[in-house]
């Protein structure tokens, strides 16, 4: 008779590369928000809706200029580039909406908590959503902004009142209307994060974006023009213009006015987003 001995299975150490925990770096959770917002139908129609409003809404604002051109004085203060970049204000309704809709869609979904247990320090998804819905959006809107620019200039031209790309302060309005329309998406992305329902955070942002200029408009005097120039829209809107404005502050000013709005609103939602709860 033969014996048998089982003889014993040395231990291992070895684990398959999938099942070893990965350490979590800004990278991979930029990856990670990637593959979440390019799933999201409403990323797409958002950037679309953009898209289309600066390029539709200025290449037709631009066609009943030249249908109503301007005369005398009024020639002095015309601006052909504002004109070609009209539809940069509505377009910050699509960008901001989508910026509360990248963060709150996770909270009504109940994905938060799956990313919160990948991402325990949290902060690195809210700066993670931050910088590629910028990048998008920038992405996105500068050719559009370019598209408008030049079918804008190319209907003014009919009427002689075009300008080229290359005089002082154009070719800033137009870098600088997608670079509004990135700030408007980071503000929605604050107010997203801070307030955390899709409703709540999009009426927020309507009130910041046209509901405190209207508000400033009933205050007497010069205080009302004091005011909205310093409000978001009045201070982002600078950067999108070449004719000079007493009642609008310097382009880089009221970019920088912008910019605080959206870094202040990044610190606050932020610091609640570090207390913990979901």
């Amino acid at each position: 008779m033969t014996a048998t001995t089982d003889a014993p299975i040395p231990a291992t150490s070895a684990v398959p590369a999938y099942q070893k925990p990965q350490r979590v770096t800004q990278a991979r959770v930029l990856r990670a928000e990637w593959t979440k917002m390019r799933t999201q139908p409403s990323a797409y129609w958002s950037l679309l809706a953009a898209i289309v409003l600066v390029v539709g809404f200025g290449l037709g604002y631009s066609l009943l200029r030249v249908a109503r051109p301007p005369h005398g004085a009024a020639i002095a203060s015309f601006d052909p580039t504002a004109i070609s970049l009209s539809g940069v204000e509505l377009a910050q309704i699509a960008v901001g909406v989508l910026g509360v809709l990248v963060v709150t869609s996770e909270y009504a979904t109940g994905l938060v908590r799956t990313t919160f247990a990948a991402i325990p320090r949290r902060l690195p998804m809210l700066w993670g959503k931050a910088a590629l819905l910028a990048a998008v959006v920038t992405a996105v809107s500068l050719p559009a902004a370019f598209a408008a620019f030049a079918g804008g200039q190319s209907i003014l031209s009919r009427q002689h009142l075009s300008v080229p790309l290359s005089q002082p302060g154009v070719a800033r309005a137009v870098i600088g209307s997608a670079l509004y329309l990135a700030l408007v998406g980071l503000l929605g992305i604050g107010l997203g994060a801070l307030i955390r329902n899709a409703a709540g955070g999009i009426a927020v942002l309507f009130g910041l974006l046209f509901g405190l200029p209207l508000v400033a408009g009933f205050l007497p005097g010069g205080l009302a023009a004091d005011m909205t120039k310093y409000l978001p829209t009045g201070a982002g809107q600078s950067v999108t213009t070449v004719q000079p404005d007493p009642s609008m502050l310097h382009p880089w000013t009221g970019f920088g006015v912008l910019c605080a709005y959206a870094a202040v609103l990044q610190a606050v939602s932020a610091a609640r987003m570090r207390r913990g709860d979901a």
